[in-house]
């Protein structure tokens, strides 16, 4: 096996750095949707919406930063947004 040259270890080393600061931030936004989700089930109405203007943060940051594409981003604040919506009572709606 051929002897590996300086620049394709460099980029293995940043493509290793890359790969985990990119899981961490994908992480990071599933944990925060799950977060509103999960406050569906108990939380008050004003709880739901503070947990997802976080989720819309995460997701947001997530797509500006190459994560996930912003049309991914779009599709996912859209689908949390009329779940939580449709999950809460009427006259309280989330506006996300």
């Amino acid at each position: 096996m051929p002897k590996k040259s300086r620049s394709v270890l460099k980029s293995q080393r940043q493509n290793e750095r890359r790969r985990m600061r990119n899981r961490a931030v994908k992480s990071a936004m599933r944990t925060s949707i799950k977060k509103a989700l999960v406050s569906l089930q108990g939380g008050t109405p004003a709880e739901v919406e503070a947990c997802l203007r976080e989720a819309i943060s995460y997701i947001h940051r997530a797509a500006s930063k190459g994560v996930i594409h912003r049309n991914t981003a779009a599709r996912k604040i859209s689908r949390l947004v009329r779940r939580i919506n449709a999950a809460l009572p009427e006259g309280a709606e989330a506006r996300g």
